[in-house]
């Protein structure tokens, strides 16, 4: 644009131009239909609402601090000049939190951008729930409908940046609305986010003022669905919801009821800081979502939903501790080699080695909150029930079963909750068969010497399942539809 902004402006089609990036410093520089076609020809581009985001960030910043300091005001701790003088000194910590806010959104996009054509289908499928809450107008967003999308991920092409833009921004919306109207911003486990989000001076001199914050329960609902959204991705937290039968806000519980058992904050932000290359750092941040959505499937079916995560992460955190530690003498030989090759690959790629072990760590640990819920609730020990655990799915080939689920990653929007809900279910029905066992006394006492009984007790019948295990084994790929039939026989023969 050039000249008299009213009267002498320059249009230049996307075609045209020959930048490789462009960076929107005001509203509308460039029509969102220009921004796809230019990222689909390679360009790098956001959208004004990303790029823009410290703006509206920092002013939504500022009425909230001065919300919180006319509190103190009207109690008389705090002057005029003194709140003029505070204001100040707090600028430049502002200016960080909101710049921090918008460099994880632009994460959050190219995290998403790392599924390319594959994610296309899911991401439809996003496109639809939004609309059918009446949070997108796909037109009026300048979304193509989905025959063109599918169209052009057939060619190879996922879904460009500015579009994925628009899908954050419409699911953290759903997210907070969601957290809004549910008991969930009570929760002690979240005054952290309340604190957080205002700058240090203010945390510990005027306290009571931002825990009576008026739009407490905003902020925290804010806050939350932002991280949810940039950690967790666009698409889980809402095929987790359809997977499980639950609502978001139960979904949001569960993660941060995640966030506190497995110390996910910490590694976050070790993945932000550490030395690697970028792609290293994305695919990092993608696995660990990945391992999260896992341990969230559980906590909803721990009850996390209805007890809430500060009671949750109370009564697990004890067992989940106790099977953090040491966990490869847990592991069955198919999980040692499952997380060994993971190691490798993540460190292959270029990440540090301490950094490859505490993701690939996250997976070792799936299936520690069902274990940790089933021994609190048998009054077993955790470590010796994860023993009988390891050693039924060792003897019956349920470990390989549930990895191979767990690692699947199908386009198909059916396929993707089929495998997720199998790797739920293989470990599912070993907790059932072994909270079955748990209600007899000598199964209480040593639950791994009542497993090998009852396994020779089934002898025949769990030479016929491996010999099925064996058969999918050879076959590859193995198909989802081969996992379904291994379920069901897991099943029947676990019943017995």
């Amino acid at each position: 644009q050039v000249g008299d902004p009213a009267n002498d402006v320059l249009r230049v089609d996307a075609a045209d131009l020959r930048a490789r990036v462009i960076g929107e410093g005001a509203n509308l520089g460039v029509t969102q239909a220009g921004r796809i076609e230019f990222a689909l020809r390679g360009g790098r581009i956001n959208t004004d609402f990303i790029d823009n985001s410290a703006g509206v960030d920092c002013s939504d910043n500022e009425v909230n601090i001065k919300i919180a300091l006319a509190g103190a005001r009207r109690a008389g701790r705090l002057s005029e000049p003194r709140r003029n003088k505070l204001l100040t000194e707090m600028t430049d910590e502002v200016a960080e939190l909101v710049l921090e806010d918008n460099r994880l959104q632009a994460l959050a996009l190219s995290i998403a951008e790392l599924g390319g054509a594959k994610a296309t289908a899911s991401q439809l499928r996003l496109i639809e729930t939004l609309e059918d809450r009446g949070y997108l107008d796909r037109r009026t967003e300048g979304l193509a409908d989905g025959e063109a999308l599918a169209r052009r991920a057939s060619d190879g092409a996922g879904l460009a940046r500015p579009e994925l833009a628009v899908l954050l921004s419409s699911t953290k919306l759903v997210l907070q609305d969601a957290i809004e109207q549910s008991p969930l911003p009570d929760e002690p486990a979240l005054e952290p986010d309340l604190f957080g989000y205002f700058p240090a001076p203010m945390r510990a001199k005027f306290k009571a003022h931002i825990l009576d914050h008026r739009l407490r329960r905003e902020i925290i609902a804010t806050s939350l669905a932002n991280r949810i959204v940039n950690r967790l991705g666009l698409v889980n937290p809402f095929e987790l919801a359809e997977e499980e039968g639950v609502e978001l806000a139960q979904v949001a519980a569960a993660f941060v009821a995640a966030e506190k058992l497995f110390g996910i904050e910490a590694l976050w932000d070790r993945l932000d800081r550490a030395a690697m290359p970028e792609s290293a750092r994305i695919m990092l941040f993608d696995r660990v979502a990945t391992a999260m959505r896992s341990q969230m499937a559980d906590l909803l079916r721990a009850g996390v939903g209805r007890a809430g995560p500060s009671r949750i992460v109370e009564e697990l955190s004890r067992g989940v501790g106790e099977l953090a530690s040491d966990t490869e003498g847990l592991l069955a030989a198919e999980s040692r080699q499952q997380s060994a090759k993971m190691r490798a690959a993540f460190a292959e790629m270029g990440a540090p080695a301490d950094i490859a072990a505490d993701v690939a760590h996250l997976f070792d640990m799936d299936g520690a909150v069902g274990l940790a819920r089933l021994a609190r609730d048998a009054e077993i020990g955790a470590r010796d029930l994860t023993c009988a655990f390891t050693d039924l799915g060792a003897r019956l080939g349920l470990d390989w079963a549930q990895g191979t689920a767990a690692l699947m990653d199908p386009s198909d929007v059916w396929e993707r909750l089929l495998v997720a809900g199998l790797a739920r279910d293989f470990q599912q029905m070993r907790l059932d068969f072994l909270r079955r066992l748990s209600r007899r006394k000598d199964a209480r006492s040593d639950p791994a010497g009542a497993v090998a009984a009852w396994a020779e007790e089934n002898e025949t019948a769990i030479r016929q399942f491996r010999a099925m295990i064996g058969r999918a084994q050879a076959h590859s790929p193995v198909a989802p539809a081969m996992l379904a039939q291994i379920a069901s026989q897991a099943r029947n023969l676990l019943g017995r």
